[in-house]
């Protein structure tokens, strides 16, 4: 599939690109306009590619249509003085590639926007020159926007719903196993939940900021990951549920589930939440008319088996109603009401003036990747446009698309990359001079050989390697140089020397500003996300003792969101980059979702916690949580700090069992001849502490995927001596 999608994308890059470079230099004539109609059509044809609904990609390439004249006109207008042109690139670099934390379509345009301005700024020309240079770009715009959307539009989205929809299908015939069908089906549903996250942070650029439809589609995974964390708390034994009220629970989550699919497959599916609400609230009654004859004694610190099931329970109707929602939104349908203090609402569209200053106040820092990422690739392109201007190098922008192509997150991948970029170029001067020499200066048959050249250098980064990637846009500066001033092989030899410098400069700036690479964030980052989630998880489970409202819960919320969003960034960075990675690829992932299980236990501790306000006789039982929570805290804070100084993972911390004991004898005392409301108080108390017995239960899986991804950190270290 994906080497369909690349050949359709070259093709059509092929015939677009020479036709509209054909069109400026035959009829138009014009040496800048030529120049600007081919690089630009390359650009947007090759260096960019949006994705979603069609509307939406369409008001994203006329954006970047609209940034690009812009960048070319100020480009231009700084072009004739090497410090002004190095202070605009900075700043315009910078702000371009910063944005991208604030949308995937602003991070996927992002080499196309600044390739309007390298190309400007790096070829000094008068102010008289820019009609002649918008007249290029808008052709190239107008052209390409057109093929975009209308030859081969990409099918990434439609394909992404149906590979959700047979997630949501996978999770709901587990709900609806029996004993005998149970292993199979678990093990199905995880590995399609698991594909589905894998195919998502596989995405060059996180689907989170342009729409609600693309954020709720993103967050699916990680909804079904915590609805599977209660299904199956045994890979190989069902749910024991314990009365006739769980059973219709499940029942009823699994038709929502597959309603919702059928929606994302683009059929008129209709979740019945009204019948997943009614079975979730009869789960709550049947355990109450249980908890006043519970037993006090709990062996062993383990959870009673009378509140297990309906815990479980409860908490996977929520899950499977928050995933529906999800689904409902990324198909645009209508939505239901989502109770707030139950489920956390679909984000809204990243456009909002709200969550742009939120997210560039969590990435304004230096432990963001998105920051350093910014902050490196302007100080590089800025040096690079500096040189270029001083020393006069002929084609100089080749010298900031060096730079650019291969400035990577650290100095080792910077390296490797600029091995393969000086190899590829290496590979497609001799194939270019090849041509030309054979070729000569006949110039259709240099016309003819053109799209072949472009479909080469579209096709192969994608498909092939980033090195004959390099090639074939070597081969095509060629072809492009001698149709508009022959020169012959001669460009070839130019184009060495200025991209040879650009790599220099792309591997001394990763030295300077990010010497040890994504990996070591990625570590830092995962001990922040861990400490930051242990601290929301404590500051709502009080909430249940102190009886109040307080800020501190929506402080310790935004900062557990906030360190999760960066983890993100760090782990897709530890991915993207191109040297090896000495951990392994799985145990990291593991690692980075259970960072998320933590936020969502204490986000649904939060919910719990505004059921009881106001309930003094409840309020002192939650006191009875305090040991185990400060025994979770440390446990979690000890995992951060194993993570950062490569330590081993201490085990789990020793339950407190003293303080379960007086919970449920409390609990107990306190629904003697209680009303409704203290009953209901006294459930949400137990089911609080079901969610800290289900994080004492992640921190042995936790502990060992970080021990093994330690030891496999370990082994490869001892290779490399």
């Amino acid at each position: 599939m994906a080497d369909v999608a690349a050949v359709k994308s070259a093709a059509r890059a092929a015939i677009v690109m020479p036709a509209v470079f054909a069109f400026a230099d035959k009829v138009i004539g014009k040496p800048q306009t030529s120049l600007f109609a081919a690089f630009g059509s390359f650009g947007l044809l090759v260096l960019v590619e949006f994705t979603g609904p069609p509307r939406t990609r369409l008001l994203a390439y006329l954006g970047l249509a609209s940034v690009g004249a812009a960048f070319i006109t100020l480009g231009t207008l700084c072009s004739r003085n090497a410090w002004l042109a190095a202070g605009a690139m900075a700043v315009v670099g910078f702000t371009t590639l910063f944005a991208g934390v604030l949308s995937g379509y602003f991070a996927a345009g992002a080499t196309g926007a600044i390739l309007t301005f390298v190309l400007p700024v790096t070829l000094p020309a008068p102010i008289s020159a820019i009609p002649d240079r918008l007249e290029g770009w808008g052709l190239a715009a107008a052209a390409a926007i057109s093929a975009l959307m209308l030859l081969w539009p990409p099918r990434q989205r439609a394909d992404l719903q149906r590979e959700a929809a047979g997630a949501l299908c996978a999770v709901a015939d587990l709900l609806d196993a029996n004993r005998e069908t149970w292993a199979v089906r678990a093990r199905l549903a995880r590995e399609s939940v698991d594909a589905l996250g894998r195919r998502l942070i596989g995405t060059q650029h996180r689907p989170t900021g342009p729409t609600g439809p693309t954020a709720a589609l993103a967050s699916l995974p990680d909804e079904l990951d915590w609805l599977l964390s209660f299904l199956t708390p045994s890979p190989d034994v069902p749910l024991a549920l314990a009365s006739a009220e769980d059973a219709e629970a499940m029942a009823a989550a699994a038709a929502v589930l597959r309603a919702s699919a059928e929606r994302l497959e683009g059929r008129d599916g209709r979740p019945d939440f009204e019948r997943l609400e009614a079975a979730r609230d009869a789960v709550a009654r049947a355990l109450m008319r249980r908890l006043p004859d519970l037993p006090t004694d709990t062996p062993a610190g383990n959870v009673l088996r009378a509140l297990d099931a309906p815990f479980r329970t409860r908490a996977l109707t929520y899950a499977a109603r928050q995933a529906a929602a999800y689904a409902l939104l990324a198909t645009r349908a209508e939505l239901p009401e989502l109770d707030e203090r139950d489920v956390a609402r679909p984000p809204p569209a990243r456009a909002t003036l709200e969550t742009t200053e939120r997210l560039t106040i969590e990435h304004a820092s230096v432990r963001s990747v998105w920051f350093r990422n910014s902050l490196r690739g302007a100080v590089g392109l800025a040096v690079a446009v500096y040189i270029a201007q001083r020393t006069g190098l002929q084609h100089g922008f080749w010298v900031v698309l060096g730079t650019l192509s291969v400035l990577r997150s650290n100095a080792l991948g910077t390296g490797r990359s600029i091995v393969g970029a000086l190899a590829g170029t290496a590979v497609g001067i001799v194939l270019g001079a090849l041509l030309v020499i054979g070729i000569g200066t006949h110039e259709p048959v240099l016309w003819a050989v053109l799209p072949l050249a472009v479909f080469l250098a579209a096709y192969a980064p994608r498909a092939i390697s980033f090195s004959a990637g390099q090639a074939g846009f070597t081969v095509v500066l060629f072809l492009l140089f001698n149709i508009i001033q022959p020169v012959g092989w001669s460009v070839g030899l130019v184009r060495v020397e200025d991209v040879a410098i650009g790599f220099a400069i792309s591997l001394v700036v990763g030295l300077l500003f990010w010497p040890r690479g994504a990996a070591a964030v990625l570590l830092d980052e995962l001990a922040t996300a861990y400490a930051r989630g242990a601290d929301y998880v404590v500051t709502t489970a009080r909430r249940l003792s102190e009886g109040k409202d307080s800020d501190d819960a929506a402080r310790a919320g935004r900062a557990a969101d906030a360190a999760l969003h960066r983890l993100d960034d760090a782990f897709r960075q530890y991915l993207a980059e191109r040297s090896a990675t000495a951990y392994n690829v799985e145990d990291v992932a593991a690692l980075v979702g259970g960072a998320a299980r933590v936020r969502r236990a204490a986000q649904s501790l939060a919910a719990l916690g505004r059921m009881t306000e106001g309930n003094e006789r409840v309020e002192r039982c939650a006191r009875d949580l305090e040991g185990e929570l400060h025994a979770l805290h440390a446990w979690y804070i000890a995992l951060g700090y194993a993570l950062t100084n490569r330590r081993q993972v201490p085990p789990p911390h020793i339950r407190d069992t003293d303080g379960s004991s007086r919970l449920l004898r409390c609990v107990r005392d306190a629904t003697r001849g209680g009303d409704k409301a203290t009953m209901n108080a006294a459930l949400v108390l137990l089911w609080s502490s079901q969610h800290l017995d289900n994080l004492w239960r992640l921190e042995a899986h936790l502990g060992a995927r970080a021990n093994a991804a330690r030891a496999t950190a370990a082994a490869a270290a001892v290779q490399n001596l």
